[in-house]
């Protein structure tokens, strides 16, 4: 039986997930609508992986004594490595987009140039800031708090992908990987895949007594919804989402998920 009519395996979406996701050696055998869908449902796990990578790489600096700044750097630094930077990058090409106020056609090509302009770079240092003094602040709580810190904004911002693939989210361009995983979500999958994130995150949060609990639920639940209220105005502007816009999106939802991991 043809894949197309079969449909993707389990571990097609894992590999999709993981092969555009991260940089991690893993080769996407299939590259179809299909296969994008499972792709973009395990994204979470993509960003489960990438979180635990981020928290021992704290947890290390701080058990070698660099103190909770440097383990935070360490904590923001080991994502961005994971994605090349691509995720900061369209982020910055997104504000660059956005902040440049021209018609959705040219906001388009200036988010396709190789530069980052003067949007970019400020966005940038201000989200990069923000997720360094946050972890920063959890870490110094215990290094329980900042692992699980680095955790659940790793799963969150990989969910708004999620979330950001649901069908009637179109693409602003016919080409590149926005298209290939605009739409390709059912949007009750991706309720269902919200929902069991958000119990797990909850659940590692209870270890840390119920009040954690909570605030993990909210974190993870603010951290979408900026991501969501971003994906709608990008719509508006751009016609639809791109990778930039995905980038920009996953790097919405960890900054904002960081900072409600602050609150009360």
């Amino acid at each position: 039986m043809d894949d197309e009519v079969r449909g993707p395996s389990a571990a097609a979406g894992i590999r999709f997930a993981f092969g555009t996701l991260t940089v991690l050696p893993v080769r996407v055998t299939r590259w179809d609508r299909g296969a994008a869908r499972a792709g973009m449902l395990c994204a979470p796990l993509a960003g489960a992986v990438a979180g635990l990578l981020a928290a021992a790489a704290g947890g290390l600096l701080l058990l070698a004594g660099t103190g909770p700044p440097l383990a935070a750097v360490a904590a923001v630094a080991v994502p961005a490595v994971l994605t090349r930077g691509l995720h900061l990058d369209g982020l910055a090409d997104t504000a660059d987009g956005l902040g440049s106020g021209k018609p959705a056609g040219d906001a388009l090509r200036i988010m396709k140039q190789s530069d980052i302009g003067p949007f970019g770079v400020i966005t940038l240092l201000l989200v990069l800031l923000a997720q360094v003094a946050a972890l920063a602040e959890l870490y110094g709580e215990s290094w329980a708090h900042g692992a699980l810190g680095a955790l659940t904004a790793g799963v969150t911002a990989r969910l708004a992908l999620t979330l950001a693939a649901r069908a009637g989210v179109p693409a602003a361009r016919p080409e590149g990987l926005g298209a290939a995983v605009a739409e390709t979500v059912p949007v009750s999958a991706a309720l269902l895949v919200t929902a069991v994130v958000t119990a797990a995150c909850a659940g590692a949060g209870a270890a840390l007594g119920g009040p954690a609990a909570l605030r993990q639920a909210l974190a993870v639940l603010a951290g979408l919804a900026a991501a969501e209220l971003l994906s709608r105005h990008c719509v508006r502007r751009f016609g639809g989402v791109t990778g930039d816009v995905f980038g920009g999106l996953a790097e919405t939802a960890a900054t904002v998920c960081l900072v409600v991991l602050l609150l009360g």
